[in-house]
């Protein structure tokens, strides 16, 4: 596991992924854009600059580079990171450039000043944030002692989907409505400018939930993306799927006579799909 993850605080959401599935849910998202990270940082860097901002817990933190989004992670949500770690002597102890791979792991088990430092951030931020040791490991025997230096590269960041959407239960009165009865609403717009056919084969995430709240699947908490063909699934998905472009997210609120009619073992109602579309093929 992961060292900026402080295994005594994780809750069973946090234990719902091992670091073999992060990496997999992480595998589509762009790898090896953080630079090297020196062995040793140099001293002028151990120390924040004037401009850093200071919180009132004592995190420090600049940013490096700024990002293209604008929302900020929620402490339920999973992230998608690169990152890499210096002690307080400069020396460097972690990093999941060096492994080649970003990690992925839901943030409320990570270290307290991670939490607030990623929680700052918008996706392609990169940002350097100084940890003071009451935010870290707060001497615990093993770990890096004194004030960490982290600089931390938000690749993505993930609805925990054991932590269902708080209008599960009946659509908000914006979200869209197609003649079908299909309810949505886009959650996060794409970059993408093309939509998949109904014959279209399409890589996507998404977490399904029963309107009392129960998630009853999801690629996320599974560890990977699914890939499937659009005539193989239910029909508010055939639907649904074809209104979205690349990148996008999009919430869809699913009658029964779109799903699974009260049929099979498939669950019963109406039911709600966090949808991300990556990939058309």
């Amino acid at each position: 596991m992961s060292v900026v993850v402080n295994a005594s605080r994780f809750t069973a959401r946090a234990r719902m992924m091992t670091v073999a599935a992060a990496l997999l849910l992480a595998a589509h998202a762009s790898v090896g854009r953080a630079q090297a990270p020196l062995d040793v940082l140099p001293e002028e860097d151990r120390t924040p600059p004037a401009d850093a901002v200071t919180s009132d817990t004592g995190l420090v933190s600049t940013m490096v580079v700024a990002g293209a989004g604008t929302e900020h992670p929620s402490a339920d949500d999973v992230v998608t990171v690169q990152y890499s770690a210096w002690r307080a002597d400069g020396r460097l102890f972690d990093s999941t450039v060096l492994r080649g791979m970003p990690e992925m792991f839901p943030l409320d088990g990570a270290l307290a000043g991670w939490q607030e430092c990623v929680r700052q951030m918008t996706v392609g931020e990169t940002r350097r944030c100084w940890i003071p040791e009451a935010l870290a490991y707060r001497g615990e025997e093993g770990r890096p002692a004194g004030t960490l230096v982290f600089d931390i590269e938000l690749i993505d960041t993930h609805r925990n989907p054991l932590v269902p959407p708080e209008n599960v239960e009946v659509p908000p009165e914006d979200a869209i409505r197609t003649p079908s009865g299909l309810r949505y609403r886009v959650l996060r717009p794409g970059s993408g400018t093309r939509h998949p056919a109904e014959s279209s084969t399409v890589t996507v995430h998404y977490s399904g939930w029963t309107t009392n709240g129960r998630l009853f699947d999801s690629s996320v908490a599974q560890g990977e993306p699914a890939t499937f063909q659009l005539t193989g699934v239910i029909d508010g998905w055939t639907e649904g799927v074809q209104l979205m472009v690349e990148g996008e997210r999009t919430r869809f609120w699913i009658p029964e006579d779109l799903a699974y009619k009260g049929e099979g073992n498939g669950p019963r109602g109406h039911l709600v799909f966090d949808i991300e579309l990556i990939r058309i093929q």
